[in-house]
């Protein structure tokens, strides 16, 4: 037989519980459906075009409103060329940076690198240029995935300015690209002169109205002090180029070692003036060959073991592995020529170039970068 039930008596709910309980659903909600911090989007507000046609340095974020109606005609922008600074205290000037990188391949510890510079990221352009080929299809892939893992899924200390990624529409001068057949002495003109085409391209499309400096990190960069905009813009020169080194494991020594290997900065001899002015005017001067002894003084073997990393050198030719630029030079015209320009090519003849527009560059001995080591 079934008990009877009593009758239920319900406690009272405490007034001050009623209200915290409120209080908490209002805050979540808050949290839910609010946009993000006013720093946060005061800073991206900043950066941000307004139109698809902006230049290409700032990121264009698609307008939120519903499909069908029509975007409104382009902003007119007048720029003061006159109030880009171009200091030696980029971050508190708040200075933009162009990092541009030609790639034929990717390396992870390149981008791993690239995320660890401790310059304000929102602050920093990146543009890559990649052949249309099978090895080109492949880093072009593993750019983007890094790219969707840093801008869309990543912290936003990491999140960078804009990216811009173009596709060469020139063939590459050689199929392979392994070490030792890019350095053959017999690729070398056919190949800088289609390294010099996709820097040109790569400039021209990116370099915007308020970029101060242009920092260009060959893809094959993997060790670079996390510092490395600021150190070279303390020096404030309107070209400059650190040592490029690579480590590997030297089998005598039985550990690791360093060694240099970009031969492409240097100050140049009476031996290879001599030479240059022998040439007819389509033929260049290479660095680095036993074939083509030019006596130059190579930045390469400059390095002293504790020496002073500020130590900053003139130079008449520059390699790019890292080279970083007044904006004002490329600005004037100073390009990397594709064709014998006073018997030197791409990086070199850039040097050579700019010397001729008035820029000077120099060379840092003791500060150095590392090459990825095949």
């Amino acid at each position: 037989m079934a008990r009877p039930m009593g009758s239920v008596r319900l406690k009272r709910a405490n007034p001050c519980t009623l209200a915290l309980g409120v209080l908490l659903c209002l805050f979540i909600l808050y949290f839910l459906v609010s946009p993000s911090s006013p720093a946060t989007s005061n800073r991206l507000a900043s950066v941000t075009a307004q139109h698809h046609l902006s230049p290409p340095t700032s990121p264009y974020r698609k307008s939120s409103t519903k499909s069908g109606l029509q975007l409104g005609p382009p902003p007119v922008i007048r720029y003061n060329l006159n109030n880009v600074t171009i200091t030696p205290n980029p971050i508190e000037n708040q200075e933009h940076v162009l990092i541009l990188t030609p790639m034929t391949r990717f390396y992870q510890e390149y981008w791993d690198n690239l995320l660890r510079l401790n310059y304000p990221h929102e602050l920093i352009t990146l543009g890559f240029i990649l052949p249309k080929t099978k090895e080109g299809n492949a880093a072009t892939a593993a750019l983007q995935q890094m790219i969707q893992k840093t801008q869309k899924r990543g912290p936003e200390k990491e999140r960078f300015k804009s990216i811009i990624i173009l596709r060469q529409d020139f063939d590459p001068a050689i199929a392979s690209q392994d070490e030792a057949e890019r350095h053959k002495m017999s690729n070398q003109k056919a190949r800088r002169s289609v390294m010099a085409k996709a820097r040109n391209s790569l400039l021209f499309t990116t370099l915007g109205p308020a970029t101060s400096w242009v920092l260009w990190l060959d893809s094959d960069i993997v060790e670079t002090p996390p510092t490395l905009i600021q150190d070279l813009a303390t020096h404030n020169k309107d070209i400059i180029v650190p040592n490029c080194f690579q480590k590997y494991y030297n089998e005598e020594k039985k550990k690791m070692d360093e060694r240099p290997y970009d031969f492409n900065s240097w100050q140049d001899s009476e031996v290879a003036l001599q030479m240059a002015a022998k040439m007819g005017q389509d033929d260049i001067l290479l660095e680095g060959y036993a074939d083509m002894p030019t006596y130059r003084s190579l930045m390469a073997y400059m390095a002293t073991v504790g020496g002073d990393e500020n130590l900053a050198l003139p130079l008449d030719g520059v390699g790019g592995t890292a080279l970083f630029v007044k904006a004002d030079v490329h600005r004037d015209g100073a390009m990397f020529p594709p064709f014998a320009f006073y018997n030197l090519i791409e990086t070199e003849g850039f040097a050579k170039m700019a010397k001729r527009l008035g820029w000077q560059p120099y060379g840092l001995p003791n500060y150095k970068v590392y090459h990825y080591n095949e």
